[in-house]
């Protein structure tokens, strides 16, 4: 497993230079595939510095296209507010149907599977829809900006592909309070694994987010075949302590330890930075609290 991370002056020059920095860890999965899923993040279809820039999915689909000229490639997203169509058209992604043989799929529109979710007393009996789009495919995508988050600090690649999967108007139903939310985040995760993770990072997000944060012109590309990984180095680099995000801790299996990441291309020191986190971050923070009361009943 690798994280790559590379200086990006554009969101086509980043994400296309950190994928070729990776390139030859990737390079056997990507070829073998058949069902490539694209994940990016259209949380909004009108506020632009919410989504997935088009130049960024551009940049990947020219490098995993000469590569593997066979599979089926899919750009699904299930939007949050407004329509995946809607979405398409505001943030210039039609264009990429006339140059790359893809598909477009609503994954609010999708066929489903249930899968069983906590409640707001961490008892697992609640059934929400989930794309099998998503589920089915062989090699999963999430490409994404880096954003601060309303409930948990962070969204990223992990988050991205999550509730983008889980279909509307379920995905309200996944936030059963701040504890629960990350465990579902994690346990969601384990059924969709990516492949590949990407953030681009040349315009981040910080303050309101994961709409209406201000912008963070950041300049960094990171890439890798963990998303894990990738979400909990970027996390850092934000100025944020990977422990406090619920979701990336229980990835971690609660033993958080970014020393074992294998890391290559530019000095991370050079890109630390840190992002105004949202106004509610320390409510949010209330999800270890509330682990400890949940342990302390439990054992």
């Amino acid at each position: 497993m690798v994280v790559g991370i590379v200086s990006s002056n554009g969101s086509y020059n980043g994400v296309y230079k950190v994928l070729n920095l990776i390139r030859r860890h990737i390079l056997n999965s990507i070829s073998k595939a058949r069902n490539i899923l694209i994940k990016p993040n259209f949380v909004s279809t009108r506020v632009e510095l919410s989504a997935t820039p088009v130049e960024a999915v551009e940049a990947l689909l020219d490098f995993i296209t000469p590569i593997n000229s066979e599979a089926r490639i899919v750009i699904g997203e299930g939007s949050t507010l407004g329509s995946f169509k809607n979405g398409l058209k505001n943030y210039r992604y039609l264009k990429l149907k006339d140059k790359f043989n893809i598909e477009f799929v609503d994954l609010n529109e999708d066929s489903y599977k249930y899968l069983k979710i906590y409640n707001s007393r961490l008892e697992k009996t609640i059934e929400i829809p989930v794309s099998k789009t998503v589920l089915d495919s062989d090699y999963r995508i999430s490409i994404c900006r880096a954003k601060t988050h309303d409930t948990v600090i962070v969204t990223l690649t992990v988050k991205n592909i999550v509730m983008g999967s889980v279909q509307s108007p379920y995905k309200s139903t996944v936030h059963q309070g701040y504890l629960a939310i990350n465990m579902n985040i994690a346990d969601l995760y384990r059924y969709m694994p990516t492949h590949l993770a990407i953030i681009d990072g040349y315009i981040g997000m910080e303050g309101n987010g994961p709409i209406f944060g201000d912008p963070v012109k950041w300049g960094v590309a990171i890439a890798g075949d963990n998303a894990i990984e990738v979400d909990s180095i970027t996390a850092s680099l934000m100025g944020f302590n990977v422990e406090d995000i619920g979701y990336l801790y229980f990835l971690w299996n609660k033993n958080v330890d970014l020393s074992r990441i294998n890391i290559i291309g530019e000095d991370l020191n050079k890109f630390k930075r840190k992002f105004k986190p949202h106004t509610t971050y320390l409510k949010q923070l209330n999800w270890k609290k509330e682990y400890d009361q949940y342990r302390k009943s439990v054992y």
